[in-house]
């Protein structure tokens, strides 16, 4: 196949694998819907509020994994071994939008924060881990989940510059970044309000 045909077909099929919810999946499993629980998010951190540690750890591993087999894709399609290649990139916002808007879901989907990280997983991995572990620490001393997502939000690009990611691939991971933090403009207002959800669990 041809890569006039590949990485279209690539983009289209990391969409649809980002549309795969794991938190409405996994919160039906335990008889909830989380479009109608906690904050109705569809994500990791409403599904530790409002089920548990157990299915909010499934939630995110399976999220990640989204954005990581279609980061996967779009390198396999370009043709070219290379991880941090646009198309990788370009691939893994698809995965991402989807996860955002998936189709399977009525266009009603999650923040994707974990699918963007999973993205870095594949791509970058060592921006992955330290942005896990500093978002894992925020959260720990804030208590606010949202808090952790845009901060490292904030430092991925320099970290990625770092880590020697150039070109169209910054393109791709400051529009991934700009989805985040569009998806997240309600969590900042009520943070200005005092008002956003604390991770208890």
């Amino acid at each position: 196949m041809s890569q006039v045909l590949a990485i279209p077909i690539a983009l289209v099929a990391a969409y649809v694998v980002g549309s795969i919810d794991f938190a409405v999946i996994v919160a039906r499993m335990h008889g909830v819907d989380i479009h109608q629980a906690g904050s109705g998010n569809p994500g990791t951190s409403n599904v530790l509020r409002t089920v548990g540690r157990l299915a909010a750890a499934m939630v995110l591993v399976g999220d990640m994994l989204k954005g990581t087999v279609g980061a996967a894709m779009g390198m396999v399609a370009s043709g070219v071994a290379d991880p941090m290649g646009p198309w990788a990139f370009a691939a893994g916002f698809a995965a991402v939008v989807g996860h955002c808007y998936p189709i399977f879901y009525r266009f009603r989907g999650g923040k994707g924060v974990a699918t963007g990280a999973g993205v870095l997983l594949f791509t970058v991995p060592l921006a992955a881990v330290l942005e896990l572990a500093l978002w894992g620490v925020i959260v720990k001393l804030t208590k606010t989940a949202s808090i952790g997502s845009l901060v490292i939000m904030v430092i991925t690009i320099p970290v990625l510059i770092w880590q020697g990611v150039e070109g169209a691939s910054l393109v791709w991971v400051a529009l991934i970044i700009a989805l985040i933090v569009w998806r997240h403009r309600g969590n900042i207002q009520r943070m200005v309000a005092g008002r956003e959800p604390k991770v208890t669990t």
